[in-house]
């Protein structure tokens, strides 16, 4: 299956930009009257023919549209600290892309290494994991913010901040009920501090284990992210 991502897609025709029709045309070298797929981030999934195989301006008609494709039954939002080799946060967004997510934030927090984030290299492999994987919706990712000022303004229905202080804490399967809107915090190298943690407790965050091994940042929310969805299915 050929699946080219094409957020501004309306109507029964569309033309792929420059860039997609040389590969459409040149390396896939597909011809007048094949089959390709569409996304638009939004839920929807085109089947479309080519009718003009153009190589800077590849001609399509719409066939078939499915709205809401994979449409998943809760909304998942992950705030994690970017980590210091910006590797393993990419690595973190192409899986949680993979399995389902619908908005991450990165946080900066008192012990993060990493102050700064740049979003197009990011949002480029979130594009990329949706392809791969077939998704018809693209995560919202939202720039860097303060950890304290993101704590306040959070408004989802049920809020949990995953850290490794030892002190009560229960499970996501012993906290999290189905089909229920979530954010799910997860803290740097080094965890939240414990001012951190009385804020976002203090702010309606229920605290959490992801279980016994103490987990890489990126790991830590790539767990969270498949424990939901398979609590979710």
């Amino acid at each position: 299956m050929h699946l080219f991502f094409t957020p501004d897609i309306i109507g029964d025709f569309y033309q792929l930009n420059e860039e997609e029709s040389k590969h459409c045309v040149r390396v896939l070298r597909l011809v007048n009257g094949d089959i390709i797929y569409l996304i638009d981030g939004k839920g929807g999934f085109y089947k479309t023919e080519i009718v003009d195989a153009h190589p800077k301006r590849c001609a399509l008609k719409v066939l078939e549209v499915e709205q809401q494709y994979g449409k998943r039954n809760f909304y998942l939002h992950i705030a994690i600290a970017p980590t210091k080799n910006i590797e393993r946060i990419e690595w973190f967004l192409e899986k949680v892309t993979e399995m389902g997510v619908d908005e991450i934030t990165p946080i900066i927090c008192q012990r993060s290494e990493r102050k700064d984030v740049k979003t197009d290299r990011l949002n480029k492999i979130i594009i990329s994991a949706m392809k791969q994987s077939l998704k018809a919706y693209q995560p919202k990712l939202n720039d860097s913010i303060d950890f304290k000022r993101f704590i306040v303004q959070s408004n989802e229905k049920v809020k949990f901040i995953a850290h490794c202080l030892d002190t009560d804490r229960k499970s996501l399967g012993q906290s999290y009920h189905k089909e229920t809107e979530v954010l799910v915090l997860i803290g740097p190298e080094g965890d939240f501090s414990e001012e951190e943690i009385t804020l976002a407790m203090n702010n309606g965050f229920a605290p959490i284990t992801l279980g016994e091994s103490r987990l890489r940042t990126e790991t830590a929310g790539v767990v969270a992210c498949a424990q939901l969805n398979f609590m979710n299915e």
